[in-house]
């Protein structure tokens, strides 16, 4: 029941509203006849017709406000246009200033730092938690910390971040030039920054030949990084790089200059047995065959795997050995 009561009032207050203004709209076009009356908003009035937009109250000799080309006595004025103070709760009538902050408004004389109470009126603050401080007090509740420098972020300081890390924009920069990274690129390596530059000076793989940074492809033997092309036989500086080689004490060689160099070489045809690839060889009482050339010296028929006689230098089937004895 109360509910419609209320609507009731509120539909004869609009009514009465509506009344008003088509009143004001006829009004305006009356001539005036009596010698008094009133000059505002560069027109003319009937003292009796210059009135305040929300309750009619006459504003003639009475300070008004213009709004939305309306006049209003100060009193409405202020009981529908203007903001509460967010520090007292009071209207900040026309005659205060009202500073404002993210839809909040203040007194002059309540704009003040919520920790200290100095006036923040013309200078930095800082907002947390829908409270303003000064910038001393923000820094020293709030600001997080440099992680170069361990100094503060002050008000207005340009912040450079890279996976929940900060710094200041000056002390962003490289662990070993120490050049600003700024805007370009930078490669992290144990909580450190490094430039491109000096990461690759310190942490590139170098070639273990020519100490120079391997930049693309390469050739790694025994764990060791080299160059294809400084990857090469140690006697004869072939090239090794897809092709067989073997190695002693460490150092790769070639077929070639290993066979030459240090390999076994066969009684028969004084070659080189290498063993590498896979080749299969003789040995006998210090004297040593490739299996090709493991042949008896009589009638050239292959010995691997079959029983021989020695005759001297010479090796013999049985067949032949016995038809040399007969």
């Amino acid at each position: 029941m109360a509910e419609c009561v209320s609507e009731r009032e509120e539909e004869k207050e609009e009514e009465k509203k509506e009344e008003r203004e088509r009143a004001r709209e006829e009004e305006k076009d009356m001539l005036i006849f009596s010698g008094e009356y009133t000059k505002a908003m560069a027109k003319d009035w009937h003292s009796g017709h210059f009135c305040c937009w929300q309750c009619d109250e006459s504003l003639t000799g009475q300070r008004y406000v213009l709004k939305d080309d309306h006049p209003y006595c100060i009193k409405c004025y202020e009981a529908v246009f203007a903001n509460s103070c967010d520090d007292c709760n009071s209207v900040i009538g026309i005659d205060s200033k009202d500073l404002s902050y993210k839809d909040k408004h203040w007194h002059e004389k309540c704009f003040l730092c919520n920790k200290c109470q100095v006036s923040l009126v013309d200078k930095q603050f800082g907002s947390k938690m829908d409270k303003i401080f000064c910038g001393p007090c923000y820094d020293a509740q709030f600001a997080t910390r440099c992680d170069g420098c361990g100094e503060i972020f002050r008000a207005g300081n340009k912040k450079m971040e890279y996976k929940a890390r900060q710094w200041h924009e000056k002390c962003f920069c490289c662990c070993v030039c120490k050049t600003p990274i700024g805007t370009k690129s930078f490669i992290p390596r144990d909580q450190e920054i490094y430039c491109a530059a000096c990461y690759e000076e310190k942490f590139a793989t170098r070639c273990v030949k020519c100490s120079k940074i391997i930049t693309s492809g390469g050739v790694t033997y025994k764990n060791d990084p080299w160059h294809r092309e400084c990857f090469t036989c140690t006697n004869c500086e072939a090239s090794l790089a897809g092709q067989r080689f073997t190695s002693r004490e460490d150092k790769p060689y070639c077929a070639d200059c290993f066979g030459e160099l240090f390999a076994k070489r066969c009684t028969a045809c004084s070659r080189p047995i290498t063993g590498i690839g896979g080749t299969r060889f003789i040995s006998f009482e210090d004297r040593h065959w490739h299996n090709d050339c493991f042949v008896c010296a009589s009638c050239n028929g292959s010995l691997v795997g079959k029983g021989f006689i020695t005759d001297g230098a010479d090796i013999l089937c049985p067949e032949c050995a016995k038809q040399k004895l007969m």
